[in-house]
């Protein structure tokens, strides 16, 4: 019996020994595991999952996009045939309005002029023989030698003498004329953008010797959906940006075309870019907005707006938690990725933005600087 009480004591003593080990095991690492848990529960985000809403201006307005092509562009052709005897310009090269840029042998027409020259002595000397004639006629008629209609054929031959004249006459003049267009001149102030003559070719009259363009100006002709057609209007501004230009240029819509294309359904529209520091290139691909509408509101990037809902929220972070805010969007500037919140939002409040911005509200929030 006393033996049965002696190893009932010892079992309870051993279990008061194993129950005081495991409270003084366990007894401090209670506390840190609430810490860590309370450590998780916060969601760190970086700088750049955040953004700041700011009062900045913001334009809304179509889309445009094309090739720069000059607003000025003559391709100068031969007027005359021959063989290109003088080509004193190369692609890059500036010209000026007359100035003389090529040159066709004018051998033949020389001759040809000659030739047209000696035609109109030999009919002022006609001429000058029917007039003696015609006067001789006269005077024989008068005095009864000879009758009226002999005075008549003898003005008839006057007449017909004149007419031969002003026919060699209009022959030199042209031959003339052609001898002017063997020199090729600059039809205005440009820079020669493309040679295909050589000195030695021999052209035909239509033959493309070079091509000029004007680099003072450049124009876009750009294609606009036709439901967007009522945002753009003649003297609007235009906003580019250029690859292969650094920086910005200010475009402006010199005319719309009054018909829609058949297939895209889409409107040309031609805006005139001022090229007075010569940066622009032609053939250089650019791409702009219509500043049709400008003014100054709360602008955030599209990305920390959430639009799957039946209403566009944004996620602010408030006193160290995240806060699920309704907003009312304004215009959007496509070409930037921004947008104008009208309501919901002050200047300086802090949102998540991109895939961040899912937390849920009330989510304890720490933006890691």
């Amino acid at each position: 019996m006393r033996a049965a009480r002696s190893q009932s004591a010892t079992g309870l003593t051993a279990a008061i020994f194993l129950a005081s080990a495991m409270a003084t095991a366990c007894g401090p690492s209670q506390p840190a595991t609430a810490s860590t848990t309370n450590d998780a529960a916060i969601v760190r985000l970086a700088p750049e999952n955040v953004t700041t809403a700011v009062v900045d201006e913001i334009s809304s307005g179509p889309i445009v996009s094309g090739q720069l092509t000059p607003a000025r562009q003559a391709s100068v052709r031969a007027q005359v045939g021959g063989s290109i005897v003088a080509l004193t310009v190369d692609r890059g090269q500036m010209v000026r309005a007359g100035a003389e840029i090529a040159r066709i042998s004018a051998r033949d027409l020389e001759a040809s002029r000659t030739s047209a020259l000696a035609a109109v002595r030999s009919a002022e000397t006609s001429l000058d023989v029917a007039k003696s004639e015609a006067d001789r006629t006269a005077s024989l008629v008068k005095g009864g030698a000879l009758a009226a209609r002999d005075l008549e054929q003898a003005q008839n031959g006057v007449s017909a003498a004149e007419a031969q004249l002003a026919a060699t006459q209009a022959r030199v003049t042209s031959v003339d004329q052609l001898l002017a267009d063997t020199s090729v001149r600059a039809p205005f102030d440009g820079i020669v953008s493309a040679r295909p003559a050589s000195i030695g070719d021999v052209v035909t009259p239509g033959a493309e010797l070079l091509t000029i363009i004007d680099p003072s100006s450049m124009r876009l002709e750009a294609l606009v959906p036709s439901d967007q057609v009522p945002a753009i209007t003649p003297g609007a501004k235009v906003r580019f940006t250029i690859r292969g230009a650094p920086g910005d240029f200010i475009g402006t819509i010199d005319r719309i075309n009054p018909t829609a294309d058949p297939i895209t359904r889409q409107v040309s529209c031609f805006v005139t870019l001022p090229n007075s520091g010569g940066r622009l290139i032609a053939g250089l691909f650019a791409e702009g907005r219509v500043e049709s509408v400008t003014h100054r509101g709360i602008v955030v990037p599209i990305a920390a707006v959430d639009e799957t809902g039946t209403r566009p929220t944004v996620t602010r972070v408030t006193t160290g938690k995240a806060e699920i805010v309704p907003v009312t969007l304004g215009p959007r500037q496509a070409d930037t990725e921004r947008v104008e919140l009208l309501d919901g939002v002050s200047a300086g409040d802090v949102l998540v933005v991109g895939s961040a911005r899912n937390i849920a509200a009330g989510t304890p929030v720490q933006v890691i600087q």
